[in-house]
Parts: C-alpha cells; sequence; structure tokens
C-alpha cells in the first residue's frame, strides 16, 4: 500500500467523528436556545398573586413569626405555676409535699356547660373542630387548681359518632357529666346564664351557684345571634364576658369553645379579668390593653394635629383643588353636610 492510499484511508476514517462531533456541539447550542428563550425577557413579568392569596400569606407569616412568641408565653404560665407551687411548699411544716399538693385543688361549684345543640347545624370539618376544643376543656379542667363542674348537654348526632370513633377512651373521662339530655331538663331556669357576645349584659362578677352555658357551635360566623336567640327563646338569662372593659381586638369578639372555658378557668385562679384574658387569648386575636390601646390613639391623634398644622400653609391650595376631583373628598363633605344616605345599622 503506498503512503497516499494509506493517507487517504485514514482521512476518511476520521470525517464521521468530526461530523460527529458538530452534531453533538450543534444538539447541545439548540438546547441551550431553547432554555434561554423559555426563561421570561426583560420586559415580561411574573402574573401576580391576588389581594386574597397575599392576605393568606401575610397570615400565614405572622403566625409562623409568632409561634415562639405563643410557646414562650406558655413555658411562663407553667413556671408560674410551678413557682407558686414551689413556694406554698416550701411555706409548709408537716413536710407531706404530696398532700399539700392536692390540698391546693379546690373544687368550684361553679357549673360550666357546653351546649352541644347545635350538631345538626355543622359540618364534619366543625364537628371535628368541636371535639378538639371539648378536649382542650376537659384537659385543663382536670389540671386546674380550681375546677368547675363540667357538663356536655345535648350529646349525640355527628359528635358522639366522631368521639366514638376518633377518642374512644372518652367513655372514661372523670370529673365531667356527659349527657344526651338538654341542660333545661336537670338544671333550675334561674341558675341559667348563657354566655354569648351578642348579649347587651356584661358579666362583671361570676357566681358559683349558677351554671354557665357555652354554645357548642364551631360556624364561622354563618348564624349570627344563634346563641343569643337560644337563650331568648328558652326564657334564660344571658351575658357576655367583659371583654370590651379590658381588651382592644383586631377581630371579632367571638371566641372559641375552649377560650371561653379556659378564661373562666384562670379568672377562678387569679381574680382577675384582665390577666385571664391576656394569659388565654391567642396572639392572632391582636389583643392588647384598653388603656393601651386609647393611649396610643390618643398620642397618634396628637401627632396628626401637629402633622397637619405644619403641613396646612403649604397644602392649603393643593387640597382645594383636589377636593373638585376627588369623588371621595365629595362623599366627606356630604357626610359633613348631613346629606349622607340612611343606612340601617346592625348591632354586634
Amino acid at each position: 500500500m503506498t503512503a497516499n492510499n494509506k493517507h487517504q484511508i485514514m482521512s476518511s476514517e476520521m470525517l464521521p467523528a468530526v461530523s460527529g462531533t458538530s452534531n453533538d456541539e450543534k444538539k447541545q447550542d439548540l438546547s441551550e436556545d431553547q432554555e434561554e428563550n423559555q426563561k421570561p425577557g426583560l420586559g415580561e413579568r411574573f402574573e401576580p398573586i391576588s389581594k386574597r392569596q397575599m392576605k393568606k400569606l401575610m397570615k400565614q407569616k405572622q403566625w409562623e413569626e409568632q409561634r415562639e412568641l405563643r410557646k414562650q408565653k406558655r413555658k411562663e404560665k407553667r413556671k408560674r405555676k410551678q413557682l407558686e407551687r414551689q413556694c406554698q411548699l416550701e411555706s409548709n411544716t408537716d413536710g407531706s409535699d404530696r398532700k399539700r399538693i392536692r390540698r391546693d385543688v379546690v373544687h368550684s361549684t361553679l357549673r360550666l356547660i357546653v351546649d352541644c345543640s347545635f350538631d345538626s347545624l355543622m359540618v364534619l370539618k366543625d364537628i371535628k373542630k368541636l371535639h378538639k376544643q371539648i378536649q382542650r376543656c376537659y384537659a385543663e379542667n382536670r389540671r386546674a387548681l380550681h375546677p368547675v363542674q363540667f357538663y356536655l348537654t345535648s350529646h349525640g348526632g355527628q359528635l358522639k359518632k366522631n368521639m366514638d370513633e376518633n377518642d374512644k377512651g372518652w367513655v372514661n373521662w372523670k370529673d365531667i357529666h356527659i349527657k344526651p339530655e338538654h341542660y333545661s331538663e336537670f338544671i333550675k331556669k334561674e341558675d341559667l346564664i348563657y354566655l354569648t357576645s351578642d348579649s347587651p349584659n356584661i358579666l362583671k362578677e361570676l357566681d358559683e351557684s349558677k351554671a354557665y352555658i357555652i354554645g357548642g357551635l364551631v360556624d364561622h360566623n354563618h348564624h349570627k345571634g344563634l346563641t343569643y336567640k337560644q337563650a331568648s327563646d328558652h326564657g334564660i338569662d344571658h351575658a357576655q364576658l367583659p371583654l370590651g372593659d379590658f381588651v382592644k381586638m383586631n377581630s371579632r369578639k367571638v371566641l372559641a369553645v375552649n377560650h371561653v372555658f379556659e378564661i373562666i378557668l384562670e379568672y377562678l385562679e387569679t381574680r382577675d379579668w384582665q390577666e385571664a384574658f391576656f394569659t388565654i387569648l391567642p396572639q392572632r386575636k391582636g389583643a392588647v390593653p384598653t388603656d393601651k390601646a386609647c393611649e396610643s390613639s390618643s398620642h397618634d391623634k396628637k401627632l396628626a394635629q401637629v402633622e397637619d398644622g405644619l403641613n396646612s400653609d403649604s397644602s392649603e391650595e393643593e387640597n382645594s383643588t383636589n377636593l373638585l376631583d376627588s369623588p371621595h373628598e365629595e362623599e366627606k363633605q356630604d357626610k359633613e353636610n348631613g346629606t349622607e344616605p340612611t343606612v340601617n345599622s346592625i348591632p354586634h
């Protein structure tokens, strides 16, 4: 074989390898181009989320941020109670520590009833929530220093079925009266007081000879005023906890069953409504003492007045021209002139 032929064979064998490499490079370039094309350009924008989604995300973020705060508050409460017990033990001279702890628990004669007669108005999801709230009430009452006489009335339907399926141990619960009957069948009417946020009566003190009723209803505000109507229909006295006297909240004053229950337990221990509210109320309610809320409000008003005084000269001309163009300012003028349309107000 001549040198020329050998050179031609070698070059022909190398050609496919070169072309193969070239094809691979082309494929890689194409895939990179596709990826580049899929990326949003400088002028393009991601689809914005809705206000509702934004609000939900903000709430979730706030809830997560306050998780440690809630945990810390519960720890402080436990430490405070442990300290109190320790002080009581140290002051005990007979040395019988166990007996001393047992004597600290003084059962209250106050009866606290969870009225479960609203079973048919709730979906299964809300029945499960009510079940968890009742479990919490039972647990808190068992470890309270002044446990109440706890009643579940009108117990049956979906609630009983859910408890049978998911919490079979409820039949062995102690220090609780679980009855299928309505509370009116075994407690005198004059002893009953229905706790409802719609009542115009404010509860100042707890009468331990009375039976206080909490409506066992998780309805997400679908049945406004229902517990108040229940009390009125049965001719029962009613009242609301003195929340407005001590607490300023961002949300509605309607509380969960276990929150009302725990507030009453805390009050029986401390005899201080404000301490009871701020120990039990969840952080998401945005609760602040009313005196601090008033101070903050008056401070904000004074600050606003000072800012208005400083800006009045520079903004007078601007405001006079905007008044003509702004529909909101026209509405404000109508209100000031007494020409606002009449609207029926619904009491809360």
